[in-house]
């Protein structure tokens, strides 16, 4: 079955919501305040190394770095893109509109349990290659493995942002459905020199939403979401 992947994704997703919840509704306010500053260094950290594992290189001994002009333009043209498309202001309206449909008016943290969420879910190279392997190959290795950190990013989250992260089901959902129905037109795209490209500005942008939940919000994380499309070309060239 194409798009099983997601489902079980999804399911992870929700699961870690639910547990997170459960959990989250037992903890003091500064029980909560420090298990965001945890996921958020944690995040920082995620990120970081992502983008240094392809980022540095050692030849003849010698520690060098690659990839620096690639994040340097992907960031600088995605971030214009995204700034003049309104991405982050886009997705904070909707989050305000799953705020109200959900009666969750009350939570004052309910769009940045959302927004977090979202952006650690959605961005990465494996919410691209397991939704593709899914469609291509009937494979949801990537997916299941995927599903299960997520549950746990998620737990965590809605433990202690609300459970505004639990809907961050809803854009991985149509995000991976969206590379499933696209994996026979973009697959041939996702050569190693790609993901590399890829791998280098997603983790980059991880690292953002881990400084956002740190330090509070400081970087419009979605609105330089066009920069892995710009990774991608780049990688061509």
């Amino acid at each position: 079955m194409i798009g099983l992947g997601t489902v079980i994704n999804s399911a992870f997703v929700l699961a870690g919501g639910l547990l997170g919840f459960l959990f989250g509704k037992s903890l003091k306010d500064s029980y909560q305040d420090i298990m965001v500053k945890a996921c958020g260094v944690s995040t920082v950290f995620i990120g970081a190394s992502g983008a240094f594992r392809h980022m540095l290189t050692i030849t003849d001994g010698q520690l060098g770095t690659t990839g620096e002009m690639l994040l340097v333009i992907s960031m600088c043209l995605g971030g214009l893109i995204g700034e003049i498309l309104g991405i982050e202001r886009n997705l904070e309206r909707f989050g305000e509109w799953l705020k109200v449909k959900s009666h969750s008016e009350r939570d004052p943290r309910f769009i940045e349990g959302f927004t977090s969420a979202s952006f650690t879910l959605c961005i990465g190279a494996m919410a691209i290659i397991g939704p593709m392997n899914d469609a291509l190959y009937h494979d949801y290795t990537i997916l299941t493995t995927k599903g299960i950190l997520d549950m746990i990013i998620v737990m965590a989250l809605t433990a202690s942002l609300g459970k505004g992260a639990v809907f961050s089901v809803i854009p991985m959902a149509i995000w991976q459905g969206l590379m499933t129905v696209l994996a026979a037109f973009i697959g041939p795209l996702m050569t190693d020199a790609a993901l590399s490209c890829l791998s280098i500005v997603g983790n980059v942008l991880i690292f953002g939403v881990g400084v956002n939940l740190a330090f509070g919000k400081k970087i419009k994380v979605a609105n330089y979401l066009p920069a892995l499309v710009i990774a991608v070309i780049w990688s061509m060239f």
